[in-house]
């Protein structure tokens, strides 16, 4: 398995957003750095919180599920907990709503704005077990950025 250079990516994530901190064109170009960075993965994008509701945002990957519930399946969770969850087989996750059959592992990261979680940040490998302690260290440090320079729907530029 190949070393990711987390620090990297966030530097050009950080470049990224400094061009561009509107939410639909950043996570638009975020979700291809991560698809293209990340080794193993079959989906990488964000889920946005709308009406209550999980909906499907910008993503690298075969289509997917439009409305995913706040609690059910790992988005939801992740964003009901507001915790990173990593799960190294989807099949052992109580729930776990299949949008690609591909899938065997996942990890979600909850963004914020103001403290509350607004979306998620969901990547999918068809590989089972293939996210780390590392990656989830990473990708949260990645999610702060984020956090940190997105406008999101409603708030001023």
């Amino acid at each position: 398995m190949e070393k990711v250079n987390y620090p990297l990516m966030c530097n050009q994530a950080r470049e990224m957003l400094r061009e561009e901190p509107w939410y639909a064109s950043a996570l638009s170009n975020l979700s291809a750095l991560l698809f293209e960075t990340l080794p193993d993965l079959n989906w990488a994008g964000f889920y946005l919180l709308r009406d209550g509701c999980l909906t499907v945002g910008p993503f690298q990957g075969k289509p997917a599920c439009i409305h995913i519930p706040v609690g059910k399946g790992v988005c939801g969770t992740a964003l009901e907990r507001n915790e990173t969850i990593l799960v190294p087989d989807v099949h052992a996750f109580p729930g776990h709503i299949a949008c690609d059959s591909a899938s065997r592992s996942e990890i979600v990261v909850p963004l914020r704005s103001d403290g509350r979680p607004v979306a998620v940040l969901d990547l999918d490998s068809p590989r089972p077990g293939r996210f780390s302690t590392a990656d989830a260290i990473g990708l949260k440090h990645f999610a702060k950025i984020i956090e940190e320079a997105i406008c999101w729907p409603g708030k001023q530029t």
